[in-house]
């Protein structure tokens, strides 16, 4: 008699589900401090940033869905700028403090080829999201990924989010250079982009 197998969809949702759960939700260790050493490549700093060495840099996933208000969004359209990748949720009272930090920084690194990216995850529903981007005069889009299927793209042991918020920096090639695992204010958003948006 052949063993039950549950169906893959079901096993697809668990494991999503699974790892979203893993997160540290709005939550970080009390040194401000994250995860790296070994042979990871990067960096770890304090203040919850790690960065990476151009050179020894880890391609970041292709990440392509709906943003909040259904439209398709692809990170590949963005190939050829500096991206800063936010990690949020509605309900998260460490996003909102951040929130106007990254609002304003979109707006005034726009023009030098900087692009702001969001992940709006476990908000089962779009509308608290919208009302948040709304709230906070967000200007940028943000994929919905409410159960955490875009995160589970980002290689292990590599610059990937491991906390709500998260910020990643990506480079103009398309690898991830920085990443922040707590919310961040304008000098620490802009510690992160100034040395990428340096690079030739």
């Amino acid at each position: 008699m052949s063993p039950v197998r549950a169906p893959r969809r079901t096993l697809l949702a668990v494991g999503a589900l699974a790892a979203a759960l893993t997160l540290s939700a709005c939550t970080g260790d009390s040194n401000g401090r994250s995860g790296g050493g070994g042979d990871t490549n990067f960096v770890t700093g304090t203040g919850g940033i790690s960065t990476a060495p151009e050179g020894k840099r880890i391609s970041a996933p292709q990440l392509s869905g709906k943003d909040l208000t259904g439209k398709p969004l692809d990170l590949a359209d963005y190939r050829g700028k500096v991206v800063v990748l936010n990690l949020w949720g509605s309900w998260c009272a460490p996003c909102r403090a951040e929130a106007p930090y990254l609002t304003r920084l979109a707006e005034e690194t726009r023009s030098k080829g900087v692009e702001f990216v969001g992940i709006n995850t476990r908000d089962p529903q779009t509308g608290p999201a919208l009302a948040f981007e709304r709230d906070y005069e967000v200007p940028y889009p943000s994929f919905h990924d409410p159960i955490g299927k875009l995160i589970l793209k980002f290689p292990k042991g590599s610059l990937n989010p491991q906390a709500i918020p998260s910020t990643i920096v990506i480079d103009r090639e398309g690898k991830i250079a920085a990443r922040a695992l707590t919310a961040l204010d304008d000098k620490q958003l802009r510690s992160m982009i100034d040395p990428v948006l340096a690079e030739k």
